[in-house]
């Protein structure tokens, strides 16, 4: 192995990306939005002969930033070091803003530098990390607005059998209706699982904190996922002091750097925070996020893309769970070998395979190239 730039790993000698646009297998919605399509952006880097992969979910726009702007940052430089790797390419963003975009391709680089030097060298990204736990629990994420009862039903319980101490489901987008759709929810779940909702922030603060009292006492809801925008801090704070006991408050997920989740967090405004390595950084920016929640005192729970956080949620002490969301879960066992699957509610990294654990499978995928 030549020795990089620093006195590490090979020089970043390649730098790939590419998008795939995969439809739905129904259409899905949420409480503020409706979608029948989902993009993935893939980054591959190649080093001394191996190469890494890392991805996010975001418009192409991403892929044409990291081909414009971050490769040049990326290419020779030492993939052990990757802090300064990081730090490089926040720089090279500042005129462009941080978040948004541009924090989606960091963080699509910032995981193939992982998974590329835990394939340089032969190890797990968890062990490089610096394991926690073994395993992750999940929960089953999915329960959409525009799902019929019956679907809705046949999702969730099929989590439930399968193990998982919790699901989530969507409401918000015909708010009459969610109090109904929450209990026939609770029904099928049976007393013992979990029952969370997510509301996207399509709630205002007071409709918000009425339907809390109805989910926590017809259905025992126990988490209450954005019932207000994210971005209001104030209104998240109300909640979180004013809903029924036994109800958490949760959000983050649009968090893009850690002055977002610092806000957040000294605001008081959630139980549980959420983020997300395909948008706040990469695993990086997401183990920085579990940084500030052990100096508040507070749980962290990953958010979506479940393949991308494993390695780092099992890194990360202080992480409750791993949301098993239905869309991505689809989307990385259709393109990815080695996508965990789930055991009695929980993953665990396959320590036999290098880095991420993932391998593109480059001819499923053509399909879908945009």
């Amino acid at each position: 192995m030549n020795a990089g730039p620093a006195g590490g790993g090979p020089p970043v000698a390649r730098v790939d990306v590419s998008a795939y646009r995969i439809p739905t297998d129904a259409p899905e919605s949420d409480g503020t939005f409706a979608w029948q399509q989902t993009t993935l952006v893939l980054v591959r880097l190649t080093a001394g002969g191996r190469t890494g992969l890392g991805y996010t979910y975001a418009d192409t726009a991403t892929a044409a930033l990291v081909r414009d702007t971050l490769a040049g940052v990326v290419n020779g430089l030492d993939p052990f070091g990757i802090p300064a790797a990081w730090s490089s390419m926040a720089r090279a963003v500042r005129n462009l803003g941080r978040p948004g975009v541009a924090s989606m391709a960091i963080s699509a680089v910032d995981a193939a530098l992982w998974d590329l030097k835990g394939r340089l060298l032969g190890l797990p990204a968890v062990t490089l990390l610096g394991a926690a736990r073994a395993a992750v629990p999940v929960y089953g994420s999915g329960g959409f607005t525009s799902y019929p009862l019956e679907t809705l039903k046949e999702q969730l319980g099929g989590w439930a059998s399968a193990g998982m101490a919790w699901v989530k489901m969507k409401v918000g987008s015909h708010p009459a209706d969610d109090p109904a759709r929450v209990r026939a929810a609770r029904d099928v779940v049976g007393p013992h699982v979990g029952l969370l909702v997510d509301a996207n922030g399509a709630y205002a603060r007071k409709q918000a904190l009425a339907l809390a009292g109805r989910f926590a006492d017809e259905a025992g809801v126990t988490w209450f996922e954005e019932p207000v925008s994210s971005d209001d801090l104030d209104g998240l704070r109300l909640l979180r002091d004013r809903a029924p006991a036994g109800m958490e408050v949760a959000a983050g997920e649009y968090g893009y750097d850690v002055f977002y989740f610092r806000r957040m967090l000294d605001a008081g405004a959630v139980d549980v925070l959420q983020a997300d390595a395909s948008r706040c950084g990469g695993i990086t920016g997401f183990l920085r996020a579990s940084n500030l929640c052990d100096a508040h005192g507070l749980e962290l729970s990953a958010h979506c893309a479940p393949s991308l956080h494993l390695h780092a949620a099992c890194a990360a002490s202080n992480v409750r769970h791993l949301e098993w969301f239905h869309d991505h879960d689809r989307i990385e066992h259709l393109l990815f070998d080695g996508a965990p699957v789930p055991l009695d509610g929980a993953v665990r990294p396959d320590l036999s395979r290098p880095g991420l654990g993932l391998d593109f499978k480059q001819r499923d995928a053509d399909r879908f190239a945009v």
